[in-house]
């Protein structure tokens, strides 16, 4: 097992994130350079970085620095050393060669070199080195892109492949493939030729640099950075580089580019230019004809606009593919032969077209990989993919477990006596149909099931409520319906905190607003590393309605001793995590904001979440659960404590600090926590809570500058604050 600690040389942009996400799986990491100084000054710039390549504080002081020349020993206490300097195969030699005299035997050795060969680097070392020598390339940013491609040699003990593998699936969060030890591995190799067969459709002037992103994005199921954003954050510079080394002939684009400079955001310019004197958007577009700058065009490609009613990617690529127009000639222009070109070399790249798939999806954010596209649209030869053991919704959906469903949400009957709650509307938004589904799947758990797992495969648990049916009800008037619908969410949070059987939550990704209420209320929480935790209804002029002001509440002041002096402390902390809106940056995070509990665990890799979650709930029917008592006694501070969160939301809004309705927000939620109106402090029962949490919420609903905020939201996506 890799326990005891990792030491990773390099400390550039590569080896410090490396460090950073190995700490972030609480495992101790020495990060060494040719200096302390190199390697403080690196570990200094990770920290530095947006988004953080750390989950917390906590994580980043599990990193040690040291040098190469004096601090090489450490190598003797760690279980895994892996390297990532200099790309030059002689100055990784030269190095290895140090780390073969001081390693302990069976030390597991690795490279994240991006391309040089993994057998030529270990020439000339230990037997035992050999054995337990291979390549672990991650991708940049290594917290946030899931692919780790492992790249055994023919002396690679196969016992160290599984054991690497183990640790990154399990531990470090990663979708691990296979790859064979050639250059560019699997993604590299497939993504940069996919790339040269757009650059060379570009360079005819056929299409603009605006409408190959507009077809190379979503569309097709790829990211929003599309093509040539994509270039110009990863580094042209880079890419230049991993076309050389795949043999494969630079574009003139590209060499004129890196021969100016143009090298892309690092630089300033590439693709595309940040000018503050632009119209616009303040991003000019690069001419490839003339190599200069023009102001950006918004392409006109009437098939993509069509396309987007399409949820189906396979079906999406399909359609547009077979297109009879501009976009379809593109696609199979450039998508045809980079499948084609897949189909050839997969054999001598990866051990399986599963691999080649996951490698695309996980290091390249494809929505589907290349062989499923094959299948799609009938190109090239393409195998029907193996489906993971750990898809176990998939799984029992296609074996028509399905128990019941809605537009909002289905009850799945995942096995071994466990229920699954899917949410599944547009952002997995919750409507009237998934609170209807919450009640019916607590009921039904509670007859057939032991036990309720609450979650989802999709990239978000849950964005929140269903705003543009709030907004249509306010602006209707509809008060009653409205206080009917929060009445409803509160029961449906309140049945699953207060089930018959063990309710597990499994959020990942956003789990905003009304999601987070439902976290807040399973008995347990089987979190995705990466989730984004936070009650935000006050960036729409609200506050949570459905159970979310009352739960922080009383978790805020649990286990307090009745003659404790001074609540305002802990209110005080509550209040500001919800008018502030804080959103968890990682689990980790999400615990310390008090979303979730000590109780709750944590999984790496965002695929397993769900069988991690069943198997707690699992866990929760052997250890004998209880359904809890409803709370009676939840301290509250009375007129006091109000006076206090109303003194500091008018000492903010004199400051400046708040708008005139953040100061209105702020003064229904202090009511909410402060147990209303009561003179003094006192004890009150969950209900309670529950009703001024409604009323509070109905009364926002009435005003304007809220109703403001929600269209504001609804159309931009962003907050307003007026």
């Amino acid at each position: 097992m890799i326990t005891r600690a990792m030491a990773v040389l390099g400390a550039g942009t590569m080896g410090a994130q490396i460090a950073a996400h190995v700490a972030n799986a609480g495992v101790p990491v020495v990060l060494l350079d040719l200096t302390a100084d190199i390697a403080r000054d690196g570990l200094k710039r990770a920290r530095a970085l947006k988004p953080d390549p750390f989950f917390t504080a906590d994580a980043a002081a599990l990193v040690a620095t040291g040098g190469f020349d004096g601090d090489l020993s450490k190598l003797a206490a760690v279980d895994w050393i892996t390297e990532a300097v200099v790309e030059q195969l002689e100055v990784k030699r030269a190095l290895l060669e140090r780390v073969d005299a001081v390693r302990r035997p069976g030390t597991i050795v690795t490279s994240n070199t991006s391309g040089i060969s993994i057998a030529a680097m270990a020439e000339g070392r230990s037997d035992d080195f050999r054995r337990h020598w291979l390549g672990t390339h991650f991708f940049n940013p290594p917290r946030y892109l899931r692919l780790l491609e492992i790249i055994p040699t023919r002396e690679t003990d196969p016992s160290v492949v599984e054991r690497v593998s183990h640790f990154a699936d399990h531990r470090l969060g990663k979708g691990v493939v296979v790859a064979k030890d050639t250059p560019g591995f699997i993604a590299n190799h497939i993504g940069v030729y996919g790339v040269m067969q757009i650059l060379r459709v570009l360079e005819s002037g056929q299409y603009t640099i605006e409408e190959i992103d507009a077809i190379t994005g979503p569309a097709i199921g790829r990211p929003n950075s599309a093509t040539f954003r994509t270039m110009d954050i990863a580094g042209i510079d880079i890419l230049a580089h991993v076309a050389k080394n795949l043999h494969l002939e630079l574009p003139t684009i590209v060499s004129a580019l890196v021969e100016r400079g143009w090298i892309g955001e690092k630089a300033g310019q590439g693709f595309y230019k940040r000018d503050k004197t632009a119209t616009g958007s303040g991003i000019l577009t690069l001419d490839p004809a003339t190599l200069t700058y023009r102001a950006r065009q918004s392409p006109k490609l009437p098939s993509l606009d069509a396309a987007r009613s399409i949820e189906d990617p396979a079906e999406r690529i399909k359609t547009l593919f077979n297109g009879r127009d501009k976009v379809g000639q593109f696609l199979r222009d450039t998508l045809r032969p980079t499948l084609e070109y897949t189909a050839r070399v997969a054999p001598d790249i990866a051990y399986s077209t599963d691999d080649i798939d996951h490698a695309m999806q996980w290091g390249f954010g494809w929505e589907i990989g290349p062989f499923a596209i094959m299948n799609a649209i009938g190109v090239g030869s393409g195998p029907e993919g193996r489906q993971s053991d750990l898809q176990i919704l998939k799984a029992a959906k296609d074996c028509n477990r399905v128990v019941r469903k809605n537009a909002g949400a289905s009850l799945v009957d995942i096995g071994d006596g466990v229920l699954a709650l899917e949410f599944h509307s547009k952002m997995n938004a919750i409507g009237g149909d998934t609170v209807q589904m919450m009640h019916a799947g607590v009921k039904e758990a509670a007859t057939n099931f032991e036990a309720l797992v609450v979650g989802n495969d999709a990239p978000n648990f849950s964005a929140g409520a269903n705003l543009m049916l709030l907004l249509l009800e306010a602006q209707e008037g509809n008060w009653d319906d409205i206080d009917l619908m929060i009445r409803a969410f509160q029961g449906a949070t309140q049945a699953l905190r207060y089930a018959d059987v063990p309710v597990v939550v499994a959020p990942a990704g956003l789990t905003l607003g009304g999601g987070c209420e439902i976290a807040l209320h399973g008995d347990r929480v089987q979190a995705a590393a990466e989730s984004y935790i936070g009650l935000v209804e006050a960036g729409v002029g609200l506050i949570p309605g459905g159970g979310g002001t009352k739960e922080m509440l009383a978790r805020a002041v649990e286990g307090l001793p009745a003659t404790h002096a001074d609540l305002l402390p802990f209110v005080q902390r509550v209040f500001e995590t919800i008018a502030l809106a804080k959103v968890s940056t990682s689990a980790a995070d999400a615990r310390r904001l008090g979303f979730l509990d000590e109780a709750d665990r944590v999984t790496m890799n965002r695929e397993r979440v769900m069988a991690d979650a069943k198997a707690y709930a699992l866990d929760r029917v052997r250890e004998g659960y209880q359904r809890p008592t409803p709370r009676t006694a939840i301290p509250v501070g009375g007129q006091g404590v109000l006076a206090a969160l109303k003194l500091g939301v008018h000492l903010a809004w004199r400051a400046g600090h708040i708008s005139d309705h953040d100061a209105v927000v702020g003064r229904a939620l202090a009511s909410v926590l402060a147990g209303g109106s009561l003179p003094h402090r006192t004890t009150v029962g969950e209900q309670y809570l529950l009703d001024l949490e409604r009323e509070a919420f109905l009364e926002l609903c009435g005003e304007r500058k809220t109703l403001e905020r929600i269209q504001h939201t609804l159309k931009t996506g962003k907050p307003l604050r007026n």
